[in-house]
């Protein structure tokens, strides 16, 4: 570890510059500058620092390139700006990992927020990466324990899947997520807060994630006050954290909230560089920019470990059918929807197991496993369609056998959806089976297998 860190510091030293390229602001149109003396040389993406007279040093992304000036979008709003301001060009956007990262709260260009020490690893890597070569990656791994009896059986987790988290404010989201990290069998953790306000980053590292989670946890976070720069840089950076560990062979754990701030970011950015508003106010290069964060996770190729991914996505009024929601649930192997209704009764996690799906199965649950998933879902299914009546009065018992067998079975259905299994799948799956026994009739046995 000590290597590993003397090597950053070297790396560090060398990357010093004595001269940078230098340009001058030339005009400020609403947040964006339009800077001359960089077009030969600037790239699309390329990081700048904007020193104001006053010493004042701001950082910038280039934006649109032209002849004779580069368009920059400083970091924060132009307020105090002047023209012919320096603009010195720092190169490609980049970040160079650390083993010794572990533990630590960092920002999106790798500085610590928790006021440590925080030294660089021993070579740079691009923050936008491409992913592992298709043909070359490897399929889904085994199940995962979860620690959590809902994805141990029902929704099953395998090594290199992603999942997409759905979920309005105020349901609970934060928590399962800390309680993914704790629990998922993975060789550490990397979370990427995007937006969060900046109490919820204390609270979250603290008393959410506790110091067992932290331990084996990388926390990447931009706070909702920063700039949209930030904001999308924070998943890019914590993708790169989690592509540094992946490339050793470990097993990551992924886990970005939330890509919808993630594509707000984005959307910012776009439109200051003038791409036409599509897709309900997102531009059309949303789509991208989801799809390739997104495949940058999974099954890794070679000597390469895997990255278990969990993108959670805030669903406004749980709209499934809203851009960004659209977008990622058409990519993932997998979808968890949280529903109010049930937060506000008190279950937790708050899963609403029928518009949920797990694209895992039928390959990550063995054949008799399967057939308890099967019954489980349709006697949820069956209560569900019949439980405004239930709950009205208007249904008479030993009208339907399978409703009848639903009412019987769905209490400790739902209380078994809340329950933690430190056991691991088998025992999750041992409580399931003795759920359903409390109300199995023979029609209900002969239910068919889970569809794929």
């Amino acid at each position: 570890m000590q290597t590993l860190s003397i090597a950053g510091l070297r790396e560090q030293i060398a990357d010093l510059r004595t001269t940078l390229p230098v340009g001058r602001v030339m005009s400020v149109h609403g947040a964006t500058v339009a800077v001359s003396g960089l077009s030969g040389l600037a790239g699309l993406g390329d990081l700048v620092q904007i020193r104001h007279q006053d010493g004042q040093i701001r950082r910038g992304e280039v934006l649109a390139l032209s002849p004779e000036t580069v368009t920059v979008l400083p970091d924060g709003a132009p307020q105090g700006l002047s023209i012919g301001d320096r603009v010195m060009l720092s190169g490609p956007a980049a970040l160079a990992p650390d083993d010794s990262w572990l533990g630590r709260v960092i920002d999106p260009f790798g500085a610590a927020l928790d006021g440590r020490p925080l030294l660089r690893g021993p070579a740079a890597r691009p923050i936008r990466a491409d992913p592992p070569a298709a043909t070359g990656r490897r399929p889904l791994g085994p199940r995962l324990d979860t620690g959590l009896a809902v994805f141990n059986t029902m929704l099953p987790l395998v090594r290199g899947q992603r999942i997409g988290l759905f979920a309005g404010s105020g349901v609970g989201k934060s928590q399962l997520l800390a309680s993914l990290a704790r629990g998922v069998a993975a060789d550490l953790a990397v979370i990427a807060l995007v937006g969060e306000r900046g109490r919820e980053v204390r609270e979250f590292v603290d008393d959410v994630l506790g110091a067992e989670g932290m331990a084996r946890s990388v926390v990447v976070a931009a706070t909702s006050d920063e700039s949209p720069l930030l904001r999308r840089r924070a998943a890019w950076s914590a993708m790169s954290v989690a592509e540094h560990f992946r490339d050793q062979g470990a097993h990551v754990l992924f886990m970005a909230d939330s890509v919808t701030r993630f594509a707000e970011a984005h959307r910012e950015i776009a439109l200051a560089s003038g791409e036409p508003a599509s897709l309900r106010g997102y531009p059309p290069s949303t789509a991208q920019m989801i799809t390739g964060l997104a495949e940058r996770a999974g099954p890794g190729a070679g000597s390469m470990g895997d990255i278990t991914a969990v993108f959670s996505v805030l669903v406004a009024g749980s709209d499934m059918e809203e851009p960004v929601a659209d977008i990622l649930r058409g990519v993932l192997d997998g979808h968890v929807v949280m529903d109010r209704q049930i937060a506000e009764r008190g279950r937790f996690p708050a899963v609403d197991l029928l518009r949920s799906v797990s694209r895992s199965l039928p390959k990550a649950a063995t054949r008799d496993e399967n057939l308890l998933i099967s019954r489980a879902r349709r006697l949820l299914g069956a209560y569900d369609r019949a439980e405004m009546m239930i709950q009205a009065g208007l249904y008479a018992s030993g009208s339907d056998p399978e409703i009848d067998a639903a009412i019987a079975v769905w209490p400790a259905l739902d209380a078994f959806l809340a329950e933690d299994e430190p056991g691991g799948a088998a025992e999750s799956f041992t409580r399931l089976s003795e759920c359903l026994a409390q109300a199995m009739s023979p029609e209900i046995v002969t239910a068919p297998q889970v569809p794929v």
